[in-house]
């Protein structure tokens, strides 16, 4: 994947981080208006960002999708690609996939290498898809249309590693070239990996957890990330709506996550109430395993006795919650170290 252009932070946008920074957005956007009438294309990307989704600002739509179409046709195609992967997710409104698979094209057809890159991984007909690797390419829309979109929500048949507290794998869940399109947006990205710690109510870097971690929000995730996550909540019968920021994690060898849950552990506090209450409850967690050219590594359940090592493309999910909701403590798991790769 070609590496995204470089945008300076100009002083308008500087000025609009230091007024949100003091807390006022108010004249942070004026500052980013300011700069968009002044021609510079980063402020119009970030104001119709804002304003698309309501992000300490008014909720303007199509406002929004008005400033990032111009920033696009100015020459930032990400601003596009910003608009494609808002619109699949649905925020303040039904996801509408047809309406972002346009903006991607539009992101694609104006040069930005990382629409373009989705596209090609996306798309149905390999043969097109393989076209598409030409330098005189420009059938943008002509790949957009190869997507079967309604197959996203859909999912490969579960093999049952586990009946009670469920645990189940799904071979071939994401198509490697899709694999590959994960793993290049998460590259530059990678941060040490955090803990919640139920003390100060807040993250932080632990022993206990030595991987690193890339998490796309809402102003930063691709179309692609939110195909993923509705084939995820079609696997487990979970609502889109409730799906948690795309997140991608890498071990290096030694790297690992010991022993524990995926919610909190009501032994930790003695406030478990109020822990659900401020933070809800994770019910399921699904992973897919993005490559498998490693040894060591296995998910590993110990009270259950399962230990999984995925192979690329395949899923796994398990349930963290019984029928009540209360915690199943059954799920204890750890991300074991890979020794090699």
């Amino acid at each position: 994947m070609s590496e995204p252009e470089a945008v300076s932070p100009s002083a308008w946008r500087m000025r609009a981080s230091a007024w949100d920074a003091r807390g006022n957005h108010d004249e942070a956007i004026n500052e980013l208006a300011r700069g968009t009438k002044a021609g510079d294309v980063a402020c119009t990307r970030d104001l119709g960002v804002r304003l698309l989704l309501g992000d300490r600002a008014p909720l303007l739509p199509r406002e929004g999708l008005n400033f990032l179409g111009e920033a696009c046709d100015r020459g930032l195609g990400e601003a596009a690609a910003r608009a494609a992967g808002i619109l699949a997710l649905g925020v303040h409104t039904a996801p509408d996939w047809p309406l972002a698979l346009a903006w991607l094209a539009r992101s694609a057809n104006a040069g930005w290498q990382p629409a373009r890159a989705q596209l090609r991984a996306l798309c149905d007909d390999d043969a097109l898809a393989a076209l598409s690797t030409e330098a005189s390419f420009t059938g943008w829309n002509a790949l957009a249309t190869a997507i079967r979109l309604d197959d996203w929500r859909r999912a490969p048949d579960a093999v049952v590693r586990c009946d009670e507290p469920r645990i189940a794998t799904f071979p071939g869940f994401l198509r490697a070239a899709v694999c590959e399109l994960l793993i290049g947006f998460a590259t530059g990205r990678l941060a040490p990996a955090r803990v919640y710690d139920v003390s100060t109510r807040s993250e932080v870097v632990n022993a206990h957890r030595t991987n690193t971690i890339a998490t796309f929000d809402v102003a930063e995730v691709e179309l692609v990330h939110a195909l993923v996550q509705a084939r995820m909540a079609a696997a487990c019968g979970i609502g889109e709506r409730y799906m948690e920021a795309p997140t991608v994690l890498h071990y290096s060898p030694g790297q690992q996550i010991r022993d524990h849950y995926d919610f909190i552990d009501p032994a930790s506090t003695t406030d478990y109430a109020g822990e659900i209450a401020r933070n809800g409850q994770r019910l399921v967690t699904f992973i897919v395993y993005l490559n498998d050219d490693y040894e060591g590594g296995a998910t590993d359940f110990p009270r259950l006795g399962v230990t999984h090592k995925g192979s690329r493309g395949e899923g796994i999910y398990f349930v963290n919650a019984q029928p009540d909701l209360s915690p199943e403590l059954r799920m204890l798991h750890a991300g074991r170290p890979p020794t090699r790769g």
